[in-house]
């Protein structure tokens, strides 16, 4: 078992937890402090020396990382340790900008590895299992990251990546696989297929399933869950982070379990940057302390969640996140009213005629924002009669004004009329930025 795997972790006394997270801090400011010259110079600022962080309590004094700074110091401008001594570089999509660029030692990969193996054992994943990865590999962490952690455990791995559909189900089915990972929406595209292909939930031996890399509702668990046969968990990481492993969702589904002795979570509110009393929404800040190649300080991931430090019904002790709700840069404002995609697809899926595929269109019509909900009806319900769709559409529009409190144009459409996605889903298309 390497240095970084310890299962005791998981049970350990929050003041235990906070001597450790603690000292890691300390040493990591020194190192940062004197080998990345962005961190000494913001550090510098604010008129901030490595010996002023002497345990967590003092992690406000330090500056927040933002993306924008990891690509102002593209592409290896923030790595802590000399490029030789980085043995794997992954990166970003870099669709708004500059990608973001990290970087690993082999320690770095151990520990990533470990802390994915942990993930994967809070939820059941055992030697004995067959694990299907079909999140992309490449410079996009999730395939890797949950292929070498699942290795880490022993279990089978398939690194099918994403795309092609049919033959994912194919292998799925062929193949036997017991635990599925891919992002959410993808789970539903794999269904889709399965459906069209005439296989069943029952001709598959699916029991876990281990998604991640975007916001997804109870709601949509519930479906993945009943289409596919399996018990659906939520794992969440970025690759600024390590990537997939930061926290996961237990057996209780009561929130995330952060692997804390190597992430230090924080709750802020987005606008002010203040630090937030536990229970409270706001947006999650990640502080690495075991990291060598990349160890951020309080970077704002721009994800909302909240936090909690009593301990799970589970027996673990780890500080918990709440499932992400959206992003803090994907909230809408429409008409003044802050509006989150999330919030549009619980309701919608809460609704048996409809299926959860979707997209919102937002524009600007006369100087007013005017927002449109396209829905994908189920096959069943696309053949009924036109007095019924339009009261299923009057029934969604009062609905969603109750929970948003503004006021929505709900359009059924056919089944399979809305651009499925391999990889993360693209749920809003905000016209107004195009003005």
């Amino acid at each position: 078992m390497s240095k970084y795997c310890n299962r005791e972790m998981d049970r350990i006394s929050r003041d235990e937890l906070r001597k450790i997270q603690g000292e890691r801090l300390k040493a990591t400011v020194k190192r940062v402090y004197k080998n990345v010259p962005y961190y000494a110079n913001k550090m510098k600022e604010k008129g901030i020396l490595p010996d002023d962080i002497n345990s967590v309590d003092d992690l406000s004094k330090l500056p927040f990382t933002y993306k924008d700074d990891l690509r102002d110091n593209y592409p290896f401008g923030t790595f802590a340790v000399p490029l030789k001594q980085v043995v794997r570089v992954h990166a970003s999509s870099g669709t708004t900008g500059k990608q973001t660029v990290v970087g690993y030692t082999a320690n770095d990969l151990e520990l990533w590895a470990d802390c994915v193996a942990r993930c994967l054992r809070t939820v059941g994943v055992t030697s004995s299992d067959i694990v299907h990865v079909a999140y992309g590999y490449g410079l996009f962490t999730g395939g890797l990251g949950i292929h070498y952690g699942a290795e880490k455990i022993g279990a089978t791995v398939i690194p099918v990546s994403g795309g092609n559909t049919s033959r994912q189900v194919r292998l799925l089915k062929d193949f036997g696989a017991t635990v599925l990972c891919c992002t959410p929406s993808y789970a539903l595209f794999i269904a889709d297929e399965m459906k069209s292909a005439g296989i069943t939930k029952d001709d598959l031996k699916l029991r876990i399933g281990i998604f991640g890399a975007e916001p997804w509702t109870d709601e949509m668990k519930a479906q993945i869950e009943e289409k596919l046969g399996l018990k659906a968990y939520d794992i969440y990481g970025l690759s600024e982070i390590v990537g997939p492993g930061v926290s996961i969702s237990c057996p209780e589904q009561k929130g995330l379990h952060i692997c804390a002795d190597h992430f230090i979570a924080e709750i802020i509110d987005p606008a002010t940057g203040e630090v937030l009393p536990e229970g409270r929404e706001g947006e999650l800040v990640f502080t690495c302390i075991t990291k060598e190649a990349l160890p951020l300080i309080r970077y704002r991931t721009r994800d909302i969640s909240r936090l909690t430090f009593e301990p799970c019904s589970c027996g673990r002790t780890s500080p918990r996140m709440e499932k992400v709700a959206g992003r803090s840069d994907d909230m809408l404002i429409i008409r003044g009213v802050n509006v989150f995609p999330s919030q549009i697809e619980s309701v919608l899926l809460r609704h048996s005629q409809v299926e959860p595929h979707y997209m919102i269109i937002v524009d600007r019509v006369n100087n007013l924002d005017v927002m449109e909900v396209h829905v994908e009806m189920n096959d069943e319900f696309f053949s009924d009669k036109v007095s019924s769709i339009e009261a299923v559409e009057r029934k969604l529009r009062h609905d969603i004004e109750s929970t948003i409190g503004i006021s929505a144009r709900i359009k059924l459409v056919e089944n399979r009329s809305i651009q499925r996605s391999e990889g993360k889903a693209r749920r809003v298309i905000d016209k107004r930025k195009l003005y």
